[in-house]
Order: structure tokens, then sequence, then C-alpha cells
């Protein structure tokens, strides 16, 4: 499957590195219900972000839930060397992955080995890298990624400049390339970034930090209608 075919119209993404891993199952479960369909899975390396995060063991724990129902899984990879993933992602039950701009020299030959392994792909940039960077590297690409904090840690605010990033971005793409942004994302901000032109929305904290899964949820989707 691809994108067109996972995005109905516009899609809010559950973050699985908010999650509360005691019950990492279950959340998942209980987000299915409530109508996710595509969930967001951060991989860091400890190098180009800070933290280690999860990997592709606990992927391939979660995929088969996924899966089951009908949902996609799209992988965030921060890492200095993203083709070195890829066979243990497709492996683990991966369907899209996308890497940084910033950590490869040629992002078309890299887009390139990932359609290999059957991955939709998607192009990710920091706040602090040039939106018209992104625009004109991101010819065949699925999605760009644009960060709305700095990548690696959960729980950031939403940087206050990044919804004219997302508006000139959008400006730049092709109309086919899908928007996703990421960080700090919530109920106060999501629509304003809709407005701004994404249509792909990484939640976090707005989700899993709170008590009941499924309304946050569902509060977030009744943000976009």
């Amino acid at each position: 499957m691809t994108w067109d075919q996972w995005i109905r119209t516009v899609e809010v993404e559950p973050s699985v590195y908010a999650a509360d891993f005691a019950r990492l199952g279950e959340q998942i479960e209980q987000l299915l219900g409530a109508g996710a369909r595509v969930f967001h899975f951060d991989v860091g390396d400890g190098h180009f972000v800070e933290p280690i995060t999860i990997g592709p063991i606990v992927l391939e724990s979660i995929a088969p839930l996924i899966h089951r129902e009908g949902g996609a899984i799209d992988v965030h990879l921060m890492v200095d060397d993203p083709e070195h993933y890829f066979g243990a992602l497709q492996t683990s039950g991966a369907d899209s992955v996308t890497f940084h701009l910033e950590a490869v020299s040629d992002p078309q030959s890299v887009a390139a080995r990932a359609r290999e392994r059957g991955f939709q792909v998607g192009l990710a940039i920091k706040p602090e890298t040039d939106v018209q960077d992104a625009a004109d590297a991101a010819t065949g690409f699925d999605l760009v990624l644009c960060m709305s904090i700095h990548p690696g840690f959960s729980g950031q605010e939403f940087m206050p400049g990044a919804i004219d990033r997302i508006r000139r971005l959008r400006s730049g793409l092709a109309p086919q390339i899908h928007l996703q942004v990421d960080g700090g994302i919530a109920i106060d901000n999501i629509r304003s970034v809709y407005d701004a032109g994404a249509d792909l929305f990484v939640c976090g904290s707005a989700i899993f930090g709170m008590e009941d899964l499924p309304p946050s949820y569902r509060r977030l989707v009744q943000q976009l209608a």
C-alpha cells in the first residue's frame, strides 16, 4: 500500500516513542479501536540525536497488532546511516521510512535503496535547515517531515516559527508530496498546522500523555474536521 491509500484526507499519527512501554500493546489496541491507522515510530542512534531510542525488536512486537487492523507503521530514522537500518526494519514490519536530509549526501540514492526494500519514503529536516533545501531535494519522495522541535526528545514545546516554515515548505513542494509535522502538536495548535498546509500530524504527549487515550486521539482528529 501507499501513503495515498493510508491517508483519509489527513492522519493524526500516534507517536509510539511517547507511549507507556509497560502497556504498549494495550495502548496501541486502544488507539486502533479509536480509529488510528498510522503509527509513528522513532529510531535514534545516540549520534545523530543524543538518545538511543526504540528499535526493530520493539517494532517487530507491535507490527502484527497494527497490520491486523489494516494499519501502517511510519518509521522516522534520526540516525547517521539510515541505509544500515533498512534490512532490519523491513524484517520487523515497517511500511515507510523517513530519513534526514542532514544525514545523507545523496538523498535520491538513499531513497532508491529504501524503495528496493518496498518502503514508502520520506525526507525529514531539522528546524535549522532551510525549507528550500528540502523542497529542492524532495523530488520523488512521498512525504517531507518538517520538525517543529529539535529531534530526539519527546515532550518539547512547539516552536513558534514552525508555522511559517510549514507554509513556505508546502508552497515549495509538488502537490502530490505529503507534508508531515512532528513536535509539540496539541489540541491548541493542530488546526493552525493544518491551515499552514500539513496533512500528517505526529502526536506524542498530546495522546499518550493523557489519562484516556481514545478521547485524546479523537479530539485531535475533530480539530481537523
